[in-house]
């Protein structure tokens, strides 16, 4: 037998009024749900007997990878990790840009977020949290797939970020796919330029100017329409 978490056997308890013999269904975050029967139901802890597993399929081809300069105010950022997570996305890490707005991130509260956002949804995978790295320890670390990065200058070339990754649309088990999302005050132009020297593709979300999680977001809707089984 298996012992639910004190928070998740309270929930189980007081809220879904669960008891001994009653089935749930429980997921771990790496592509399993499970069916499980309710062994012990006491006043804060609840056992539990698997009956079953149940492997899941992912829905989506490749790796969605989204880097972010962690907003000001964490209210958005946090908005942008549930969202993100509910829509479907394999890996977040917050970004430590020129122009940053916030410097230090504590991603215990975010994981809260994420894990709820993955039961609400249903996902049977849960997101990397990633700590925050400095952009250019970022850009300049090898990682496969296609890379992208975002930004509002007009004197660097830039492709339409949609278009560019609906062509991995059609490739037999998807490709990875990476994209920078920068602050308020967009990446540096030089910050911009590093990237593009390491493989970065320059891209556009489009004519409007959006804020960073939006943009962020939308990244990750793109990502998934093009990469969806």
């Amino acid at each position: 037998m298996t012992e639910l978490p004190m928070e998740e056997a309270m929930h189980a308890l007081r809220v879904l009024r669960l008891k001994s013999g009653d089935e749930m269904f429980l997921m771990d975050g790496e592509g399993n749900f499970y069916r499980a029967e309710v062994t012990i139901a006491a006043t804060k802890r609840c056992m539990y007997e698997i009956k079953e597993t149940l492997p899941q399929a992912k829905t989506w081809k490749g790796n969605i990878h989204v880097a972010i300069a962690p907003t000001k105010v964490m209210d958005r950022i946090e908005w942008f990790c549930e969202k993100a997570t509910e829509i479907g996305v394999d890996e977040i890490t917050f970004l430590n840009c020129k122009f940053s707005e916030r410097k230090v991130m504590r991603t215990v509260r975010l994981d809260k977020i994420v894990v709820a956002a993955v039961k609400q949804s249903h996902k049977p995978w849960k997101p990397s949290l990633n700590a925050m790295v400095s952009f250019k320890d970022f850009v300049t670390t090898p990682r496969g797939g296609r890379k992208y990065i975002a930004h509002c200058y007009e004197e660097i070339e830039r492709k339409d970020f949609f278009t560019e990754v609906y062509r991995l649309a059609d490739i037999d088990g998807g490709e990875d796919v990476t994209v920078l999302i920068g602050p308020e005050g967009d990446f540096s132009i030089d910050e911009v330029r590093l990237a593009v020297e390491n493989g970065y593709e320059s891209v556009t979300l489009g004519a409007s100017r959006l804020r960073t999680e939006t943009a962020a977001l939308y990244a990750t809707m793109a990502a998934q329409l093009a990469l969806r089984k």
